[in-house]
């Protein structure tokens, strides 16, 4: 004789993974930490939570070097390091760049004037 197990519609539902909300897609930028650790050497600490990857966070650092180095008066930014975490549901980065008044070396650098519009024409805050 075969049995068949009858599973409820409303069990299973259980199971499944919430569907997400248009709340939980829209990122919330906790605060920007600003630390400066020489003249033209800076470090920022940045939050977020509903980051949809780590480089969300990344830009929300980037973001605030390039507003960091126009408020110095400098043009440019390059990136040297960022490291991020992820623990419970917030996303944080530690991000560390040097500032100067012309195009630096290196592989990663910012023009901080077109990075602060390209930042307030997505809605990355900078202060």
């Amino acid at each position: 004789m075969t049995r068949f197990a009858f599973i409820s519609p409303l069990a299973l539902a259980a199971c499944a993974p919430p569907v997400p909300m248009a709340e939980d897609l829209i990122p919330d930028y906790l605060g920007i930490e600003t630390t400066a650790l020489d003249v033209d050497l800076v470090q920022f600490n940045v939050a977020m939570t509903n980051a949809l990857s780590e480089g969300d966070v990344r830009n929300y650092a980037d973001c605030a070097a390039a507003a960091y180095t126009l408020d110095r008066g400098y043009a440019f930014a390059r990136h040297l390091r960022t490291n991020v975490y992820k623990e419970g549901g917030v996303w944080s980065a530690d991000a560390v760049y040097t500032i100067s008044p012309t195009l630096p070396d290196g592989l990663r650098k910012i023009d901080a004037e077109v990075a602060v519009a390209a930042c307030q024409e997505s809605g990355i805050p900078m202060v």
